[in-house]
């Protein structure tokens, strides 16, 4: 494993398209039973943490600071509940991160080019507190009442809104409809689909 683990030392969630957090702390004697989570953080430098996907987005988040690190699975949904801004908060009251002391990598995604999506998912937004202003930067027409979400400047306007920098925030650029031959997509290859990893280490 490129992080210096071996695989036993990574820890994965059961991922629930939601905001639940779960958290591993240094120290922990309990074994890791994959709780249902769509987010995990830890300060535990012996660990990596990371989130699978095949279209939603892996956020990771690293504290300059503290050395604490997150992961947090948003598809469209994730996006619409606000789970990356579930995720700083949640490095905020467990290890009193702060926004401005954080990076994050927003990995390949569906993109705007390919992430057609229906009414509903405009609807899931602006019930999870999406503004006008930011629906507008989010989502474009397509055919009849289908529209384009841009899932990757969501999770990133959210990152922002929540006091990142936005220099400290880096976007792949990569539709993985796209460039399904190269990465997992779940809109090309349906079933078929296998899953990337996102990973990360916390430092001591």
């Amino acid at each position: 494993m490129s992080l210096g683990l071996t695989r036993d030392r990574l820890l994965l969630i059961r991922q629930m398209h939601g905001t639940a957090v779960a958290i591993a702390q240094r120290g922990r004697q309990a074994a890791w039973d994959r709780p249902a989570a769509d987010t995990i953080i830890t300060d535990d430098p012996e660990i990596a943490i990371g989130v699978r996907v095949a279209d939603c987005a892996p956020v990771l988040l690293f504290d300059r600071r503290k050395g604490v690190v997150g992961a947090a699975h948003a598809g469209w949904r994730g996006a619409a509940a606000q789970a990356a801004t579930s995720a700083v908060r949640a490095m905020q009251q467990t290890f009193g991160s702060h926004p401005t002391d954080l990076v994050a990598a927003i990995g390949p995604c569906l993109g705007a080019c390919c992430g057609e999506v229906g009414p509903e998912v405009l609807d899931a937004f602006r019930s999870g507190g999406a503004d006008q202003a930011s629906i507008e930067k989010w989502f474009r027409p397509g055919r009849a009442d289908r529209l384009f979400l841009d899932l990757s400047r969501a999770n990133r306007d959210q990152l922002i809104h929540v006091g990142m920098s936005p220099g400290a925030i880096f976007e792949s650029g990569l539709c993985t409809k796209t460039h399904h031959e190269r990465l997992h997509s779940y809109r090309a290859d349906r079933e078929r689909a296998g899953r990337m990893l996102g990973a990360i280490r916390a430092i001591a």
